[in-house]
């Protein structure tokens, strides 16, 4: 045997790398076939590769070392009872380098764990091993020899233990892998008989206890498959064109299978309790004619073989649903009209059976027109309130409906409430000797008040006076401020007075429709506000005036002295 560990333990790595590199560009490129959507393993796998035998032991007493043998091929047969044991037999041939060579048969256990696209293994095996004993050139004790010793091939015990990784090609339904590496260890016992000083026909005899280090790769064959086929299961619905079912509609059952084989020819079946279905594929059809208000079933069957899983039955239930009575709704727009305004009623009549229908309407108050969906109300002529419309629908079978709406006729609108008017203002700043009389500048104002007065028999007039402060004479004291006070607020009264006496006196004004008041403005003038009837005058900062304790100023001119 040649010894070379290290250079032909890197040839094995670079290939290893080689062979895992082009399975993962194989992963990355294959995009055509899709990725498995789960590990689904193989029942057989068999494995056919490259080996390289790593040895390491000597034959003793002689010492005569091993060494590895880089050429050798490897092949093996796994039977997986489920998806993670299997039972294994291994074959594994070393060659010959000159007259040393390895032929070896295991069989045990083997474990893997499945994985997407990768699969992990290990095992630990029992056989046995034929192999010949080590080339040595000259015994050692004989000088100058020139006879090859070497040990007869000899059958012994060995055990093997190790794992590898395996990767799944995305061909022909994975059902071809690599083996990216396998990794082993070898341990072999051989007796080669009694050993001797003086070698009898180049036999040196001995015994060695070897272990060696297997790494191989290559390539993987999947045969079977642990998961069985799903079963074929089989789903069934009822389709009717108005969802709700009467008789004489037309009613189709679609039923749908899942995991039928792509290249097997499925039989469809069909039976009902309401008899009339007809259908060969996954599609049938019932014929409700005829058929009375009630529940049925409809019963499929779907088959691809008489084995279990290859069948599968389906059920789905259909009702028969009873002519029912057209709907109507009613509306109106607007809902609310003013006197003699129209409003249009619209009717929403619906048959069930799609049967057409008519319309006709009725009304407690007002009169209403038209025979379709669509109405006219006219109120000309009602009373303000409630009138109630009633919507009526037929269908072609005599059935009706009804329902009814309301429209309110608004009552006329109330008059606007009266409303108190700001008459002419009249000013006593011209007479600073009678500085309440009402004097001729202001009869204009008075006279057009009392005309407005005469025009308006059923209003009333408030005069209101005003007066500036009173100012006060010299030094202030709260005696004399008081009396500012009363003169000013006298001033004001005798103004509003003095004005009604004249409306009464000279304009004939009934003196219980004028009313007269003391304000808070800083102004010598009389204001005049007139009252129609249902309005209120606004008491805010005026007083009423005490007209026993006020008495009105005539009107006499002064005289001046000659």
């Amino acid at each position: 045997m040649s010894y070379s560990p290290f250079r032909n333990l890197g040839r094995f790595l670079l290939a290893v790398c080689a062979l895992t590199v082009g399975a993962a560009s194989l992963s990355a490129q294959t995009t055509a076939t899709p990725a498995l959507s789960g590990p689904n393993p193989s029942r057989v796998d068999v494995f056919m590769g490259y080996s390289y035998f790593g040895a390491h032991g000597q034959v003793k007493p002689a010492g005569v070392a091993y060494s590895s043998i880089n050429e050798g091929v490897i092949g093996s047969g796994a039977y997986y009872f489920n998806k993670y044991v299997g039972a294994e037999a291994v074959f594994i041939g070393n060659p010959d380098g000159v007259n040393d060579s390895a032929y070896a048969g295991y069989a045990g256990p083997i474990f893997r764990a499945p994985m997407q696209n990768f699969t992990l293994f290990a095992h630990a095996l029992a056989g046995g091993i034929n192999v010949g004993g080590p080339n040595q050139t000259c015994y050692s004790p004989i000088p100058n020899c020139a006879v090859v010793y070497h040990e007869p091939y000899t059958w012994g015990p060995s055990l093997m233990v190790g794992g590898g990784m395996d990767y799944d090609l995305p061909f022909f339904h994975h059902k071809f892998g690599l083996r990216l590496f396998e990794a082993d260890y070898r341990y072999i016992h051989e007796d080669f008989g009694p050993s001797t000083t003086i070698p009898t026909y180049g036999v040196l005899g001995g015994r060695t206890n070897l272990g060696a280090a297997e790494l191989s790769a290559g390539i993987l064959l999947h045969f079977g498959s642990i998961v069985p086929p799903p079963p074929v299961t089989y789903s069934c619905a009822v389709t009717a064109p108005t969802g709700t079912i009467y008789s004489g509609d037309p009613v189709t059952i679609t039923g749908t299978a899942v995991n039928l084989e792509p290249k097997k020819t499925a039989t469809y079946t069909w039976t009902s309790d309401a008899g009339k279905v007809s259908g060969t594929s996954n599609v049938a059809a019932i014929d409700t004619k005829g058929l009375s208000a009630g529940s049925y079933t409809v019963k499929g069957h779907v088959a691809e073989g008489s084995k279990p899983g290859q069948m599968a039955d389906c059920s789905v239930p259909f009702t028969v649903t009873a002519f029912v009575p057209p709907t109507v709704g009613c509306s109106a727009n607007p809902s609310t009209v003013k006197p003699g305004d129209p409003s249009t009623i619209t009717a929403n009549g619906v048959s069930q059976q799609g049967w057409p229908i008519t319309y006709s309407y009725s009304a407690t108050a007002g009169s209403i027109s038209g025979n379709t969906s669509t109405a006219t109300l006219s109120t000309a002529g009602a009373a303000p309130g409630t009138i109630t419309v009633t919507c009526n629908v037929v269908d072609s079978k005599g059935q009706t409906a009804t329902q009814t709406t309301t429209v309110t006729v608004e009552a006329p609108a109330a008059p606007p409430a009266p409303k108190t008017q700001a008459l002419c203002t009249i000013t006593f700043d011209r007479d600073k000797k009678r500085p309440s009389r009402v004097d001729n500048e202001a009869k204009a104002c008075l006279d057009d008040i009392a005309l407005t007065a005469q025009r308006q028999a059923d209003a009333k007039l408030a005069i209101t006076g005003n007066s500036e402060p009173v100012k006060v004479v010299g030094k202030a004291t709260p005696a004399k401020e008081k009396k500012a006070t009363e003169e000013t607020s006298k001033l004001a009264a005798e103004r509003a007075v003095n004005e009604k006496a004249y409306l009464v006196g000279e304009k004939g004004i009934d003196a219980s429709r004028i009313s007269v008041y003391s304000g808070t403005q800083s102004a010598n003038n009389a204001t005049t506000t007139l009252i129609p009837a249902g309005a209120t005058l606004d008491m805010t900062g005026i007083t009423p005036v005490d007209e026993s304790a006020v008495k009105a100023i005539p009107r006499t001119a002064v005289k001046h002295k000659k």
